[in-house]
C-alpha cells in the first residue's frame, strides 16, 4: 500500500463514503477500490484501483466517486445493464452519463473541478492508447468529447471519424438533450445505425471514407485509420483481445471501453512479464514497503454487536469477572481519587471551601471563598481491542482472548470508558481470484500488489455507544493473519471517534502472514503502520500471545507467556496506561 494513500484504501475510503452518504443521501453507502471498477452496486460503489505516486491524482479519485454517484442518483442503472455488451451500451453509457453529471452539477456545483480533473485524465489516457484503439472506441471516445463540446486533439482527427460526427450532427444534439436513461439508449441506437448506413453506403455522404475492415462492425483490430496529417504511425490493436473488460455501470462488461467511465486497470499497457503465480508476482517487490491488495470490493466486515449468544455470554462474563473483579475495583478507586482532587479554588461562586473559611472570617473585604470542581477527563478515553483470528489462534489461545476481551470491555463499560471489539483474518475468496485470474491472463502488472485472492475477513463484536456486550462471546477463528491491513481498519475507526485519548491494544500471536503474500512485504508493511499510527497520537500496545514477535513491530509491547495470566496481564496494562496522564 501507499503510504500517501493512508492505510490502504481504509483512510481514503472511509472520507469517500462520507461524501458518497452526503451526495446519495442513503446512509450506509460504502466505497471500495478494485481493477474492476467503476461501477455501482446496491449500497456500494466500486472504483478503479489506483496509484498516488505521481500516476492519479486525488482529485480524479473524486472525480469517479462523483460520477458514480451521478449515476446511482440519475440513471436507470438496469435499464443499461439490460443492453448486451457492445458499441451501443457503450455509447449510450457515454450519452447518459454526460446527462447525470449535469444533473449532479446543478445540485452540487462544487463537483466540477473534480469532474473536469477526471475529464483531463481521461484524454490523457485515450491519447496514450489512441494508436492501438479500435475503430469504433474512437468514434466512442469521439461522441463522449462532443457531449462535453471537447474538441477532438490532433491525434484524433481521421477523415473517417470526423465525417461520420458530422453526418450525425443532428443525433449528437438530440443526445445532448436526453432527458432519461431510455432516451440516451435510444440516441445510441440511433448513432450507431446512422453509422452503419454511413459503412454500407446507404446514405450519401462523400466525406466518410472509412474501408470496410475498420467499420464499426468489424471484430478485427486493424484501427488504420490515420490522423489528417498523418504524421502520427498507426499500429495494429493488439491488446482488445487481451484486455480485461472494464464495466459499463452496474455489472454488465463492456468489450474495451474508453473515456471517462473506463476502468483505470483498462489504461495499462500489458507487462511484459512472465505469466507466474503469485509468488512470482510478488518476488519483485520485496524492496516494497507496504502491502496492497489487488481489490478490496471483496472485504467483508460484518457488525455483531449485539448478536452473540445471551447464555454463552452470560458464562463468559461470569469467568472474565472472576479474574478482573479485584483489579476493576483497584482501578475504580484509583480513577476516583484522581478525579477528586481536581479543583478549581479562590472562585467567586460554587461551593464553600472548607480551607477558606478562616480567610472569610479575618478578611472583610475577601470574596472568593468558593470552589469548583474540574471537568473530571480522566475517562475521555476510547479503547479498541482488535483480536488476531488467525487458524494459529485456535483453540485455547482464542478462548483466552474471548475471555481477555470480555473482562476488558465489562470493566470499561461499567467505568465508563467507551471501547470496542473487532477482529480479523484473511481468507481466500473465489471472486477475487477470479478476478486475479482474469487481470493475469490479461496481462496486468501485478507485481505491486501484495494479497491477491485472499479477501479481509473483519468483524465487529462490540461496537463503540453499544451496551450489549453479548457479540464478544461468538469470536471465532478464521485463517491467515495480515496485521497491518486490520491495524490500519482499526486505527481509522478508532481516530473517527471523539475522545481526549484513544488507545488501541492489538492481540497477536506470530507474524503477519497471508497465503498468497511475501511475507517480507507483510513485516515491513507493518512496521509502516505503526509507525504511522503512532504519528496520529493513537496509543499502540502489541500483546503477544505465547510469542516475542511483538517486540519486532511495537515500541509499546506486552509479551505473555502463561495463558492464564492473560486477562490480568492484559488488565494491569491497561489500568496503567488509564492512570498515565
Amino acid at each position: 500500500m501507499h503510504a500517501s494513500r493512508d492505510t490502504r484504501g481504509f483512510a481514503f475510503e472511509s472520507t469517500l463514503s462520507k461524501v458518497a452518504r452526503v451526495l446519495t443521501g442513503q446512509y450506509g453507502v460504502a466505497v471500495v477500490f478494485s481493477p474492476d471498477g467503476p461501477r455501482v452496486e446496491p449500497g456500494r460503489i466500486v472504483i478503479p484501483d489506483y496509484e498516488l505516486h505521481g500516476e492519479v491524482e486525488r482529485d480524479v479519485l473524486i472525480g469517479y466517486l462523483d460520477l458514480l454517484v451521478a449515476r446511482a442518483k440519475h440513471a436507470s442503472l438496469a435499464q443499461l445493464d439490460a443492453l448486451p455488451a457492445g458499441v451501443a451500451a457503450n455509447l449510450a453509457q457515454v450519452i447518459d452519463d454526460r446527462r447525470v453529471c449535469a444533473q449532479l452539477l446543478d445540485e452540487y456545483p462544487g463537483a466540477r473541478w473534480f469532474i473536469g480533473k477526471l475529464r483531463l485524465h481521461a484524454a490523457e489516457r485515450v491519447r496514450q492508447r489512441w494508436p492501438k484503439l479500435h475503430w469504433r472506441d474512437r468514434l466512442v471516445w469521439l461522441v463522449e468529447r462532443a457531449m462535453w463540446n471537447e474538441p477532438p486533439a490532433r491525434i484524433e482527427a481521421s477523415h473517417a471519424l470526423l465525417a461520420a460526427l458530422h453526418a450525425a450532427e443532428d443525433l449528437l444534439h438530440e443526445a445532448r438533450a436526453s432527458r432519461s436513461t431510455a432516451q440516451s439508449i435510444a440516441a445510441a441506437q440511433a448513432l450507431v445505425a446512422r453509422v452503419r448506413a454511413l459503412s454500407a453506403g446507404e446514405v450519401n455522404s462523400m466525406m466518410f471514407t472509412a474501408d470496410p475492415v475498420e467499420d464499426i462492425d468489424t471484430e478485427t483490430a486493424a484501427s488504420s485509420s490515420a490522423p489528417l496529417d498523418g504524421d502520427d504511425a498507426v499500429l495494429p490493436d493488439q491488446d482488445s483481445a487481451n484486455s480485461p473488460p472494464s464495466d459499463r455501470s452496474g455489472g454488465a462488461q463492456a468489450d474495451n471501453a474508453v473515456g471517462m467511465g473506463q476502468s483505470l486497470t483498462d489504461a495499462r499497457q500489458p507487462s511484459t512479464r512472465s505469466d507466474g503465480g503469485a509468488g512470482n508476482a510478488t518476488s519483485s517487490v520485496s524492496r516494497a514497503t507496504l502491502s496492497i491488495p489487488l481489490a478490496t470490493e471483496f472485504d467483508d466486515i460484518r457488525d455483531l454487536t449485539g448478536q452473540g449468544d445471551s447464555a454463552a455470554w452470560r458464562e463468559l462474563r461470569a469467568r472474565a469477572r472472576a479474574d478482573t473483579a479485584p483489579l476493576k475495583e483497584k482501578l475504580e478507586r484509583a480513577l476516583s481519587a484522581d478525579e477528586r482532587t481536581h479543583w478549581r479554588r479562590e472562585q467567586e461562586r460554587g461551593e464553600i471551601d472548607r480551607a477558606a473559611l478562616a480567610k472569610l472570617a479575618t478578611s472583610p473585604g475577601y470574596r472568593t471563598p468558593f470552589r469548583t470542581q474540574r471537568p473530571a477527563k480522566g475517562r475521555d478515553v476510547a479503547v479498541t481491542l482488535l483480536i488476531d483470528r488467525s487458524g494459529s489462534m485456535a483453540g485455547r489461545k482464542i478462548e483466552l482472548a474471548r475471555q481477555c476481551a470480555a473482562a476488558l470491555c465489562d470493566a470499561l463499560t461499567q467505568l465508563s470508558f467507551d471501547c470496542e471489539v473487532l477482529g480479523y483474518c484473511s481468507v481466500e475468496s473465489a471472486p477475487m481470484k477470479q478476478l486475479y485470474e482474469r487481470q493475469l491472463a490479461g496481462g496486468a502488472d501485478l507485481r505491486r500488489y501484495n494479497r491477491f485472492v485472499e479477501r479481509l475477513d473483519l468483524k465487529v463484536y462490540k461496537r463503540f455507544g453499544a451496551t450489549d456486550l453479548s457479540g464478544i462471546a461468538a469470536i471465532d477463528c478464521g485463517h491467515e493473519n495480515p496485521d497491518g491491513e486490520a491495524l490500519a481498519w482499526a486505527a481509522t475507526r478508532l481516530a473517527d471517534r471523539q475522545a481526549e485519548r484513544r488507545i488501541l491494544m492489538m492481540f497477536s500471536d506470530g507474524y503477519p502472514s497471508t497465503g498468497d503474500g511475501d511475507p517480507q512485504v507483510l513485516r515491513s508493511d507493518l512496521r509502516e503502520r505503526v509507525a504511522a499510527i503512532g504519528k496520529r497520537g493513537i496509543e499502540l500496545v502489541g500483546i503477544g500471545v505465547l510469542t516475542d514477535a511483538v517486540e519486532d513491530f511495537y515500541p509499546h509491547n506486552v509479551v505473555v507467556s502463561r495463558l492464564a495470566d492473560l486477562p490480568s496481564t492484559v488488565f494491569s496494562v491497561l489500568s496503567s496506561m488509564l492512570l498515565t496522564r
